[in-house]
């Protein structure tokens, strides 16, 4: 599959039972054919793995998508760590529409988010 723009919206959650399409962030990450991670491609194409977290009333944080030891997690600031958005066993999901993933947000809090879309990076 390649490089694919995978955008998350917040799922359902007690503040927002009905999700928020509005809260989410927009990343892009090599899949393999299966629509898991690939670990190996992203070795060689790390720089191209930008994401974009998004919430109303906020100006939007830019950062990469970053595999430190087991985890992947949203990076915004070189060589710090206390902004870092790990996300939950991201490695063994699959990528696809409908799936939910969970991010730890910069306020500490998990929370779900609904795969959105999954489309091919134009080169």
């Amino acid at each position: 599959m390649s490089l694919m723009n995978i955008r998350l919206e917040l799922g359902r959650t007690p503040g927002t039972p009905d999700g928020d399409r509005r809260h989410g962030y927009e990343f892009i990450a090599p899949l393999d054919r299966n629509g898991h991670l690939d670990a190996m491609e992203w070795t060689v194409k790390r720089d191209r793995c930008s994401v974009r977290c998004f919430r109303p009333l906020r100006a939007d944080r830019k950062g990469m998508l970053r595999h430190v030891s087991r985890g992947w997690r949203f990076d915004y600031v070189p060589n710090r760590t206390d902004d870092d958005e790990p996300i939950f066993r991201l490695d063994r999901h699959i990528i696809a529409p409908g799936l939910y993933i969970n991010i730890t947000e910069e306020d500490g809090m998990q929370r779900p988010f609904r795969i959105a879309t999954v489309t091919p990076v134009q080169p």
